[in-house]
């Protein structure tokens, strides 16, 4: 996977050795057992994406004999951190981390594996150029984020029938593994088609709020805008929200795109309002679960645990629509 830093290693190295987190580790082994206590450290909760990965786990937890600790960092890198300090204190077995950003989150992730805790990155991931899978932590488990938004600029490009495309892209949080990819992936599917224009590419943080509110800026400055690329489906949202604001037609005169497959975009879908979401899947407790138990095992993981994920489109949204979250 492709990455963009907000942080040079170098720098970020430098960091890690004042705190006095190890640069390498060996990974840590898990006991085969009846029950674990299991942390999940999650991100945020301020979208139906977020709440439908953390009841995930929370559905897994009895199956899989987890007594589970939930904390919510509230959009906090920060937080989110001392969310990891805190259950490293705490002793649990096992950690599931989806990193807000690719970079603040390494000294945690380390600090864990070097308590003796195995940490598996879930739906996103950190720089590779400073921790690595198999060494710093287990395995990543989720999407493969650049073929995300190039399955995003492909459908675009076989079914867009205007002229010209000028798009204005809202991005997610920024410092992501999932906005720096799905950006370089749809940005370099578009790279030398001249019939395609970025306007402007700017974060709306994954909110559906913020989308709208950036929408509403870049509309203003952009009044030809005629495609919109949205990170994830709150965005996309926002973004149908400002343009009827401002009078115009979300799937007559200006076509949007996005990434995550939630029902609010499947019923943008078969309302005409959206062109494309590509699924990426929240469903994380069972391969978890699964992955979690294989360790124990005594397995090697692979170090991408590898989601495949589908494409709604008019064609099938509506049958999609009941089992969507």
């Amino acid at each position: 996977m492709k990455r963009r830093f907000l942080l040079g290693a170098s720098a970020l190295a430098a960091t890690l050795a004042l705190t006095g987190v190890a640069q390498a580790q060996t990974l840590p082994p898990l006991e085969q057992k009846d029950s674990y206590t299991v942390g999940f450290a999650q991100s945020e909760s301020n979208n139906p994406w977020r709440i439908a990965e953390t009841k995930s786990f929370q559905d897994t937890a009895a199956q899989c004999g987890w007594n589970l600790i939930v904390t919510d960092a509230g959009g906090s890198a920060a937080k989110q951190v001392s969310d990891v300090d805190s259950m490293i204190a705490q002793g649990i077995d096992v950690l599931f981390l989806p990193p807000r950003e690719e970079d603040p989150l390494i000294p945690a992730v380390k600090r864990a594996a070097a308590a003796g805790i195995p940490v598996f990155l879930v739906d996103r991931s950190v720089n590779p150029d400073v921790a690595k899978a198999g060494t710093d932590y287990v395995a990543f488990l989720g999407s493969d984020f650049v073929d995300q938004g190039k399955r995003a600029a492909e459908y675009m490009i076989e079914h867009f029938e205007g002229d010209a495309g000028k798009i204005i892209e809202l991005e997610g949080t920024t410092g992501s593994s999932p906005a720096n990819d799905r950006k370089t992936g749809f940005d370099e599917a578009i790279a030398g088609n001249d019939k395609f224009e970025i306007l402007e590419s700017r974060s709306g943080d994954f909110s559906r709020d913020e989308g709208r509110r950036v929408m509403e800026t870049l509309l203003q400055a952009h009044p030809d805008v005629n495609i919109v690329y949205a990170h994830n489906d709150e965005m996309a949202i926002g973004a149908i929200q400002a343009l009827e604001a401002a009078g115009r037609k979300p799937g007559e005169d200006v076509w949007i795109y996005s990434i995550d497959g939630t029902r609010d975009a499947l019923q943008a879908i078969i309302d005409g309002k959206l062109e494309v979401t590509v699924e990426s899947s929240p469903f994380f407790g069972p391969l978890s679960c699964d992955t979690m138990k294989r360790y124990a095992a005594g397995e090697t993981i692979e170090p991408w645990v590898k989601v495949e994920d589908r494409i709604f489109t008019p064609e099938n949204a509506q049958e999609n629509l009941a089992g969507a979250y």
